[in-house]
């Protein structure tokens, strides 16, 4: 919308304001615009910024309560937890392992896992390598179907894929740990931890191939640190809890001002990627029905992925049960 203002001297024009309303009311009426539309619209959009803010301030409102709900063992909450927090992750692991002299080097959430072409991509909760070179997966479940063991061989096989390198011998792989935080007991055999690993069963030995799975039973409750630890991560309330360190995290992102901040973030953060993996996943299902169309007018694969900017192997994929 283009707005001019009119200004009068004195000495050559009449500064009479009906003159410059006649004028600006002449300038709309000759633009094809009526003033009065034009003050509507100007409502309308305030109206609409109020309820946007509205949604915001509820929005916000809703985060906060949810935070009063969060214990360890939600993923979200556990993003917030392991940032940049590597005593902790280190203590965590340090019980899991059973391994008390176990060191972290570095330990990154919701770390990305390299895509395979086709292939699906993964998201690790917590991803950490220690001082001699292991790596570890830490995810909570808190729903069965999560730690189903598919999952848990697929997590396995995209850590290896992540730490070895076209020029590495497969010798070079490091010693890889996921590990299965579950709400429920999983096993129901009422046991803390379960260990998982390949084993030659025609010689009853272990496999030695480097890879190790862990179920972590988050319902186990005794006197030593893995049940007292499964009982943190149950806790919603620092006061609660055993372990100091866990405690002093999770009271500065539910009280602290900064730590609320920082964890309202985190949830703004997975509303947006929440949108645009949906976002994604529409653009290629439009995109899988379009090769589907040109694929039946005998279009080739070339043809069809060049079209639709996807690579030739996905297409080819999508097109192999037809074909």
């Amino acid at each position: 919308m283009l707005f001019v203002h009119f200004f009068y001297k004195k000495s050559l024009h009449s500064s009479n304001i009906y003159d410059i309303l006649h004028i600006e009311h002449t300038f709309y009426k000759g633009k094809g615009v009526d003033k009065n539309e034009h003050t509507n619209y100007n409502v309308e959009e305030q109206k609409c910024m109020s309820e946007n803010e509205d949604k915001k301030a509820k929005r916000h409102q809703e985060d906060l309560e949810r935070l009063r709900g969060f214990r360890p063992i939600d993923d979200t909450f556990m993003r917030g937890l392991f940032k940049e927090n590597i005593p902790l992750a280190e203590l965590v692991l340090q019980i899991i392992t059973g391994k008390s002299d176990l060191k972290l080097l570095k330990c990154e959430t919701q770390a990305d896992m390299k895509r395979v072409t086709g292939a699906r991509s993964i998201c690790l909760d917590a991803y950490a390598e220690d001082s001699t070179g292991k790596k570890y997966d830490i995810e909570v479940q808190r729903e069965d179907k999560g730690a189903d063991p598919h999952r848990a061989r697929y997590h396995s096989s995209m850590m290896d894929i992540e730490n070895l390198d076209e020029t590495q011998d497969c010798k070079d792989l490091p010693d890889t740990y996921v590990i299965f935080i579950t709400e429920n007991d999983y096993y129901k055999a009422e046991k803390p931890i379960y260990i998982i690993q390949n084993m030659n069963l025609t010689l009853n030995q272990p496999f030695d191939d480097g890879t190790h799975i862990l179920y972590v039973n988050g319902e186990y409750r005794d006197d030593t640190d893995i049940g007292k630890l499964m009982h943190d991560f149950n806790c919603t309330s620092p006061d609660e809890m055993h372990f100091e360190l866990l405690a002093e995290k999770t009271r500065y992102l539910k009280e602290n001002p900064k730590g609320v901040s920082e964890m309202c973030k985190v949830m703004e953060d997975l509303r947006n990627e929440s949108y645009a993996e949906g976002q994604a996943e529409g653009r290629e299902q439009q995109a899988k029905d379009t090769a589907i169309r040109m694929n039946k007018k005998g279009r080739s694969v070339e043809e069809i992925a060049d079209c639709i900017d996807f690579d030739a192997e996905i297409v080819r994929k999508w097109l192999s049960p037809l074909n």
